[in-house]
């Protein structure tokens, strides 16, 4: 844990990895070099979105697989891939292909639950079984199960010159063990019962407390995961909120960056929705009072690592200014080294 004056043991971002609809190709090549410059400012770990139906990436295995070939050293993650619309025995294929290509630096994000704008397109999605299939924690277990190299199939052996398997081909030791979920307090507690690694966000959900402050609800949340981890020495845990470091930045795009802020800032006045979500304040400013907030946040005193997320709307020279500063001034100046 990073605590009040610990360094910061890893630091990562997350990109959504937006697109032209008319030229997706130079925003999927874009999400590519954005990788590959994070591996060569020194960054531990970048994580793609997962969008469906919207110009984000709808692939993030895909783009992974090329990441693999173009680094070397730096991890990749998905934060998060909504299982609802996935084939655990298929996904665990996927997965174990680009974690071998990697070679063992892939950190797959999953979550559940009924996919967002599910009525709009399920008939598509499953023409015969979208109103009963299941979309609970089960097919998490489906994947890790896979993963893991349980069996499968009841059949091992050769059919004339075809060898089979009775457990997901390839396999590739250890991915299992860097699976990550992420959700509220029932969601935390269930991923230390597994064993999985915890994602938290800039979404929190007021379920099980009685505090309308988002810091000290996520420190709860992550307080739940380490109590009901099997192994809370091996726990990880991620943070993840929007951070906008500014020492480089223009002032054409610091103002960008605070006409941001203020735009989403009224919706962090308090729980919105049935679920009584809470949202984040975004952080933006010079590195030293961005360390500062940051290091009186209860959520990231109890995270070893983060992934700061980039706002969906800005340009690639913004990304570009934005993860140089994470690197060269709010990194160090949380104590973070470079891998």
């Amino acid at each position: 844990m990073t605590g009040d004056n610990l360094p910061l043991e890893k630091m990562g971002f997350l990109t959504i990895g937006r697109f032209d609809e008319d030229d997706p190709r130079a925003g999927h090549l874009e999400t590519l070099r954005m990788i590959e410059m994070a591996e060569d400012l020194g960054f531990d770990s970048v994580w793609v979105r997962h969008r469906h139906l919207q110009f984000g990436i709808s692939s993030p295995i895909a783009v992974l697989a090329a990441a693999a070939m173009r680094t070397s050293r730096i991890e990749l993650g998905t934060a998060v891939i909504p299982l609802g619309l996935e084939n655990p025995f298929r996904l665990a294929e996927d997965l174990a292909t680009v974690d071998l290509l990697a070679e063992g630096r892939l950190n797959p994000g999953v979550s559940v639950g009924t996919p967002m704008r599910y009525d709009d397109y399920k008939t598509s999605l499953y023409p015969d079984t979208h109103d009963i299939e299941d979309f609970s924690k089960d097919r998490v277990q489906r994947l890790l199960s896979g993963l893991r190299g349980e069996p499968v199939s009841s059949f091992e052996g050769t059919v004339g010159i075809e060898t089979y398997s009775t457990r997901i081909q390839p396999h590739s030791p250890g991915l299992a063990d860097r699976v990550w979920y992420g959700g509220g307090l029932a969601s935390a507690q269930w991923a230390g019962e597994q064993g999985l690694n915890y994602l938290t966000s800039s979404v929190v959900s007021i379920e099980g407390t009685d505090s309308r402050d988002f810091a000290t609800i996520q420190g709860e949340h992550i307080d739940a995961y380490l109590a009901h981890h099997r192994d809370p020495t091996r726990a990880r845990v991620s943070q993840g909120l929007v951070v906008i470091p500014t020492d480089s930045a223009t002032p054409e795009q610091i103002r960008r960056y605070e006409d941001y802020r203020a735009s989403r800032l009224p919706r962090t006045a308090g729980p919105q929705g049935p679920r009584g979500m809470m949202f984040s304040p975004d952080y933006v400013g010079p590195s030293d009072e961005l360390a500062e907030q940051l290091r009186s946040h209860a959520g990231f005193q109890r995270a070893s690592e983060v992934a700061f997320a980039l706002p969906f709307s800005f340009d690639a020279a913004d990304y570009e200014q934005i993860v140089t500063d994470m690197a060269r001034h709010l990194g160090p100046a949380l104590g973070w080294s470079s891998g």
